[in-house]
């Protein structure tokens, strides 16, 4: 779609950086600080917090249900509601086998059909941090045992909730996950648009944030 001569997507863009360093770099997660040239010559201290990426699974079962999680996140000091999601902290990992990953050990579930619903950057002001956002169909419990969970995923809780109550749930302010709002919102214009789910970019698809091989 265009605006007049405009195209309207996102392009790749790198302003000058005069210096860069990392005084923080944790266990998966860190801060850099770069020193960037602004248009009007001067330069801008940009601190962020680098991250390898994620991937989430909206997943949807044959009742139009979105299976989704509620687990403690500290930094917010809420339980919230989510989608099954997790790290790329494996360079180059193919982020459907890491989505494919998560649903497991998260719901113990898998899914026969798999598209990319949505990309995007959580946060692009403070973090570098890109989230692939597959939708999955054709629902079934997994094979062999459940995973075994650790720390704060021994208290996480499941349920399905229909499309339309969570998207109900969003627009009145009950619920914040960016990923669970995204989602939501991302399904609900697919089901709605002329080409339905058909029109939705095949699971393998490039992503030029996270190259994978």
């Amino acid at each position: 779609m265009t605006d007049g001569q405009r195209q309207i997507r996102d392009v790749a863009e790198e302003w000058p950086v005069r210096s860069s360093e990392q005084p923080f770099r944790g266990r998966v997660t860190g801060v850099r600080t770069d020193e960037v040239l602004m248009p009007d010559g001067s330069y801008a201290r940009r601190d962020y917090q680098t991250h390898p990426g994620s991937v989430s699974v909206l997943a949807l079962d044959e009742q139009q249900r979105v299976l989704i999680l509620r687990q403690y996140r500290h930094p917010v000091r809420q339980r919230l509601w989510e989608l099954p999601a997790g790290l790329l902290d494996v360079p180059g990992e193919n982020p459907l086998h890491a989505a494919q990953r998560e649903l497991f050990e998260e719901a113990h579930c898998k899914a026969g059909e798999w598209r990319v619903l949505v990309d995007f950057y959580t946060s692009p002001g403070g973090t570098d941090e890109a989230l692939r956002l597959f939708l999955a169909t054709d629902l079934s419990a997994a094979d062999g045992e459940r995973y075994e969970a650790h720390g704060e995923e021994l208290e996480i809780e499941t349920a399905r909730v229909p499309l339309g109550e969570l998207l109900r749930l969003v627009l009145a302010g009950e619920l914040h996950n960016p990923t669970l709002i995204t989602g939501t919102l991302a399904l609900h214009a697919a089901l709605t648009s002329p080409v339905g789910l058909e029109g939705l970019r095949a699971a393998e698809s490039p992503w030029p944030a996270r190259p994978f091989s």
